[in-house]
């Protein structure tokens, strides 16, 4: 008998309406909400000019989702409708298929809507996770080669940046199809009796079982793919016994065989279930039996054979097993991170005297910095600030400006809105984005020149003509001139603090600056940066994206009307060229005349065979982070190349892209993608601007971090680990568990031929605090250059931490930093410099005191000068003069100069002489937060030491 199936209940018609009124609501908010965004973006991206970004990104997304996701509903729709075309046409009767016929009865009427619905929902999910690998994509296509090979198949590391990726997602689509059709395609057998539980004679048909044995071929055809990639995949892998990435000893002669074989293995099995299940034996036991000849050969050949390859052979001889491997990885870390051309340079440091030629060099002593571009951000603020919403930050910034012939390091901050610092009057809708829309000038003072009283020397940045008494310690003359002094962008602006400019009438409504005595002077914005918004349908636009009805109703937004957001110079940067890694410190610069922010950007793989792993927040990641310093993304990356920089105009917000790295791939490819015209080529980079680039502070901490241990190029030594570094800990502070941050310096070191602008960092030996190495960061000739002064193995020569602990506990010195320190101040320390200097070492550490009282100066009152072993120490009023101290005890010193005794070198082997690396920007020592967040100093104790 065969039953008849009834069709389903039809819905009332109250609840159909009321269905599709929901459906529709949801869609039209889901889509007005991405419409709206998807539209301003675009008007954005064309202020901008960087269209080809937005239509490339949003292009290769709808690409990877119609493709992918269409392909997965085909893939599950066609199994579930082959599936349902294969059931039996008379099926036995039983408990069994009687409970299935109500879903029989329920699926059968509407079957295709079912598998339409059902395949549109998975492919859906699968096209929405396809699409954000559209940078995948986009450097499989575009990707080329590096021209390095990597050493054990003898292929491009090309094919591992940019195909490898991308080819293993595509064989997780394939796994992922694969499963759910057949999980799908069992569940319609088994609905319609293809496949059954119960009853007497085969539990599955001949076309159930054919079915459903191509797709378990299939799979095990997948895996063999898999087992070939993981072959290539072996290289990019930590390898447990060297203690590195990269395929070791046991993996090259016991895994990779084993990947192969159980390769082949897979092919014959996919063979074996084609075969034993339709052609000869029709049934599923053959079949089972090569699924568990496959488990069970995975198992011991692919699991057993290597660990005991790894227990027996390479553990007891690790050193020499492992030694060809180590130098492969030591290779590849140093190629990826740019670390191959580093130059070393042995320093004896076997001075422990003071030389006196000290007192009249140029190079080095007149040259060391003096303010902390931490510690006197609040000084800046309090006396450029004029008006309560004007803020400096919680950190200032280190560039290098040639005055009068000679170049110095200057401490330069802009003088930004601070929109929470806004007084609620002065935070209604109309001033806070029509009045107070910007900020003014660029505040410099001179890194290693401080006024009598511990103030800064400013130099430019004076709102009207410079007036010392008005402006403190101040200089008669604007030195760093800006024709174009107004900051609209800048790293105080967030997301919610966009401006609304243009000419508003016959009147001048923004606040430009304050003039005179009480005076004002107001302005309106004549730049070609922002989205025009005069027309009612852009307003409308705008209202709806900012949620605010200002714009449709305020008389300020006219016809003539800019609107300006995304003001931060890193988020503007970052939404042009999605594709980089940016530096964390953002600095400005004065470029012709025009405010510039210099932004570093790198390009960064994660699939360099043999090339260390390392997580880039972890690395860059110190004392200063989060306090006037952006943190990194957690990104785990073994190849890293500063290979653009890119400029933000603080006026108009103009976004330049300049290719700083001409040889590097991962650029090339990403320019590309995006028609080969996002990057202006090196040579557009104005001479005026070269300038100002510095060495990346981010890169510099992964490079320095990574040689503590990659300095050591004998596989051997490696293995041991006994010639590693550390980066010290901070000097005032070294309990804090924070490392000393690198610092900016414009000196000479040994082996440098004149004074350079350079990022600067100290390290010891591995568990010990005496100094093992200065490595510094600098650029020569334009490009980038990684530098090693390697001081012996034994040396005398105290480190950061031990200085600044001698320094503060001899005696007299700490009875004046005790009477500095009292229940109304507070003593605070300065960036401890590193200085080599005539075969010794010479430090330098500001002394700066800040007062208990509300809004005191943070003023620099002492200089620490120490020289050699930590001996010499003296407290002076400034430099000069506790360099004429050092250099007397020096003389009286009993028996004379005392030179170090020799010491033995390290069996290091050393790298090649140097070629260039990547530039950032520097570390600061100590970085105040904000001045409401930031918390209090520690005080000095009766021990002269900062209290914990």
């Amino acid at each position: 008998m065969v039953m008849r199936s009834s069709p389903l209940p039809r819905m009332s018609r109250r609840g159909r309406v009321t269905i599709g009124v929901l459906i529709g609501v949801f869609l039209l908010f889901t889509l007005l909400g991405w419409g709206v965004n998807a539209w301003t973006d675009w008007l954005w991206f064309g202020e901008v000019h960087y269209t080809q970004v937005f239509t490339g990104v949003l292009a290769t997304r709808l690409l990877l989702f119609l493709l992918v996701g269409a392909g997965f509903a085909v893939i599950i729709a066609g199994n579930l409708w082959l599936a349902y075309r294969l059931r039996p046409r008379l099926r036995p009767h039983s408990p069994e298929q009687a409970t299935l016929e109500r879903y029989r009865m329920l699926l059968s009427p509407r079957l295709g809507t079912w598998i339409a619905l059902v395949s549109a929902v998975v492919g859906l999910f699968a096209g929405l996770s396809a699409q954000s690998r559209w940078g995948q994509w986009l450097l499989f296509r575009n990707g080329g080669s590096f021209g390095v090979k990597d050493p054990e198949f003898g292929v491009d590391v090309g094919f591992y940046v940019f195909q490898l990726p991308f080819w293993r997602y595509l064989l997780g689509v394939a796994f992922t199809v694969v499963v759910l059709a057949l999980l799908g395609a069992l569940a319609v057998h088994y609905i319609y009796g293809g496949v059954r539980l119960q009853g007497v004679g085969d539990r599955m048909t001949n076309a159930a079982r054919a079915h459903l044995s191509s797709l378990v071929a299939v799979f095990v055809l997948l895996k063999a793919v898999a087992y070939v990639l993981d072959q290539r995949a072996m290289l990019l892998e930590y390898n447990e016994g060297a203690k590195l990435y990269g395929a070791g000893y046991a993996d090259v002669n016991a895994l990779l065989p084993a990947k192969e074989i159980l390769a082949w293995i897979a092919v014959v099995v996919a063979v074996a279930i084609i075969v034993f299940s339709n052609a000869w034996m029709r049934n599923l036991v053959w079949p089972g039996i090569s699924l568990a000849l496959l488990g069970v050969s995975a198992v011991a050949i692919g699991g057993i054979y290597p660990w005991a390859v790894q227990t027996f052979e390479v553990k007891p001889s690790a050193r020499d097993k492992e030694a060809p491997y180590i130098q492969r990885s030591i290779d590849a870390t140093r190629a990826a991170f740019g670390l191959d051309n580093t130059k070393t340079t042995a320093y004896a440091a076997n001075n422990l005297t003071p030389p006196p030629s000290l007192v009249t060099d140029t190079s080095v002593v007149q040259n060391a910095r003096l303010l902390d571009p931490q510690l006197v951000s609040e000084t800046y603020t309090q006396l450029q600030q004029v008006r309560g919403f004007y803020d400096f930050g919680p950190k200032l910034d280190i560039d290098r400006y040639t005055i009068d012939g000679k170049t110095s390091d200057y401490v330069v901050g802009l003088r930004e809105i601070n929109y929470g610092e806004l007084t609620p009057q002065q935070s209604g809708w109309i001033n806070r984005h029509t009045v107070y829309t910007h900020g003014y000038g660029l505040v410099a003072a001179p890194a290693n020149q401080i006024c009598g009283n511990g103030m800064p020397y400013f130099v430019s940045g004076f709102l009207g003509e410079p007036d010392k008494e008005a402006q403190g310690c101040a200089s008669a003359t604007e030195d760093i001139p800006a024709q174009q002094p107004r900051i609209y962008y800048g790293e105080r602006m967030t997301d919610d603090d966009y401006a609304i400019v243009g000419q508003t009438g016959d009147r001048n409504v923004e606040f430009d600056r304050p003039i005179g005595s009480g005076g004002e002077q107001y302005y309106t914005y004549t730049g070609e940066g922002g989205v025009e918004i005069g027309s009612f349908t852009r307003r409308l636009l705008y209202a709806i994206k900012e949620q605010e009805s200002n714009f449709l109703l305020s008389e300020n937004v006219n016809e003539n009307s800019k609107l300006l957001y995304v003001r931060n110079p890193r988020d503007r940067v970052e939404k042009v060229a999605p594709f980089l890694t940016l530096d964390g410190d953002p600095y400005p610069a004065v470029v012709n005349g025009r405010v510039l922010w210099i932004i570093d950007g790198y390009t960064t793989a994660a699939t360099y065979p043999y090339a260390d792993r390392i997580n880039l927040q972890t690395e860059t990641t110190d004392e200063l982070t989060n306090r006037g310093t952006f943190q990194l993304a957690r990104e785990n990356v073994n190849y890293i190349r500063n290979s653009v920089k890119a400029t933000v105009d603080a006026y108009d917000g103009t976004v330049r892209l300049y290719e700083f790295d001409e040889t590097d791939p991962v650029l090339k490819a990403w320019n590309k993608a995006f028609g080969g015209d996002l990057v202006l080529p090196k040579d557009d980079i104005p001479a005026e601007l070269s300038e100002h680039f510095r060495y990346p502070a981010d890169l510099f901490k992964v490079q320095r971090n990574l040689l503590t241990k990659f300095h050591v190029t004998d596989p051997g030594d490696f293995y041991s680990g006994q010639d590693f570094w550390q980066v010290p800990n901070a000097p005032d502070a070294p309990d804090s568990g924070h490392k000393q941050p690198p610092y900016y310096l414009f000196t000479q070191l040994p082996g440098q031929e004149g004074p350079r602008f350079q990022l600067t960092s100290a390290v010891t030996p591995n568990g010990r605090q005496n100094l093992a190495a200065l490595i510094s960061g600098s650029y020569v000739d334009g490009e980038p250059r990684l530098e090693v002064l390697d001081l012996p193995d034994q040396t005398r020569t105290a480190g950061p931490v031990q200085v600044h602990q001698q320094m503060t506990n001899v005696g007299d010195i700490r009875q004046q930093l005790n009477l500095l320190s009292s229940n109304q101040a507070q003593v605070q320390y300065g960036n401890l410099l590193s200085l080599p200097f005539g075969d010794g070492m010479l430090y330098v550490e500001p002394v700066y005191v800040k007062s208990n009282q509300q809004d005191a100066l943070t003023l620099m009152q002492r200089v620490l000068v120490s020289y050699g072993d930590g001996s010499y120490a003296v407290l002076a009023n400034n430099l000069a003069d506790g360099i004429k101290q050092l250099v007397e005890q020096g003389k009286r010193a009993p028996g004379g100069p005392r030179p170090a005794p020799a010491a033995p070198r390290r069996r290091v082997a050393r790298p090649r002489q140097c070629s260039p690396a990547s530039w950032p920007r520097p570390p600061r020592r100590c970085r105040a937060p904000s001045r409401r967040s930031r918390p209090p100093r520690r005080p000095v104790t009766s021990s002269g030491t900062a209290a914990r």
